[in-house]
């Protein structure tokens, strides 16, 4: 049995029916080994979050910001993209109390972090219909808008990539390029391994499941580098 005092501590906010609170930790695939169980999966309240989360950030930036609408749309989306909120979920103890099914429960690395992502929507979702939108927005403003200045200031909006690239035509006057080194793995679970280059040398490398995410990963690392 879940103890979900010890999360309501973490998140700063006392159900009043702790049923939606359960919900929101509930995974489709969790059902499948509990049919007794008479909740339903988090799928609906994460919906729900995502349009809630989204009003209120777009709000705040709104009414705090005079920047054009292409700026916000990228502040927004550093703040509300699913790495943002798997960690936040991390931080706040909810991988702990999720309900997920034995398979499941063995997922790490992307295959986790959609869930957390998802559960933290879930979660904005219970919230809202618990407590209000009053209390969603201290929710957000406390874990999530407070990261905005940061953000800004370190440019975090930019995608590696292109970030990469306008420090490099700046400082050295070159168009990055990227080569795939390695490429394997069985076609449904492809690894990709890229090389970053200015002209011919070699200054990072990456993987990931598409030749674009291990681009991204070494534009990250590289960015470490000619900095």
């Amino acid at each position: 049995m879940k103890n979900f005092s010890i999360l309501e501590k973490k998140l700063g906010i006392k159900f009043k029916n702790k049923n939606l609170l359960k919900q929101a930790l509930i995974h489709r695939s969790y059902l499948n080994e509990h049919p007794e169980e008479k909740l339903e999966h988090n799928e609906r309240l994460e919906f729900l979050g995502d349009a809630v989360l989204e009003l209120i950030v777009s709000v705040y930036l709104y009414q705090n910001y005079q920047n054009p609408e292409g700026e916000l749309t990228a502040w927004r989306a550093s703040l509300v993209n699913a790495n943002n909120l798997s960690n936040l979920a991390k931080n706040l103890g909810i991988n702990d109390f999720l309900f997920l099914s034995k398979g499941e429960a063995k997922s790490t690395g992307k295959a986790r972090e959609i869930i957390l992502a998802n559960t933290f929507e879930a979660l904005i979702g219970a919230i809202y219909l618990d407590q209000g939108l009053k209390q969603a927005k201290n929710f957000i403003k406390k874990h999530l808008i407070k990261q905005l200045p940061e953000i800004i200031e370190k440019e975090l909006y930019k995608d590696p990539k292109s970030k990469f690239q306008e420090i490099a035509q700046g400082k050295f006057k070159i168009t990055p390029t990227y080569k795939v080194l390695k490429e394997e793995g069985p076609a449904h679970e492809k690894k990709f391994t890229v090389g970053l280059f200015l002209n011919e040398k070699f200054i990072a490398k990456g993987e990931g499941s598409s030749k674009f995410e291990a681009e991204v990963e070494a534009a990250k690392k590289g960015l470490t580098v000619i900095k």
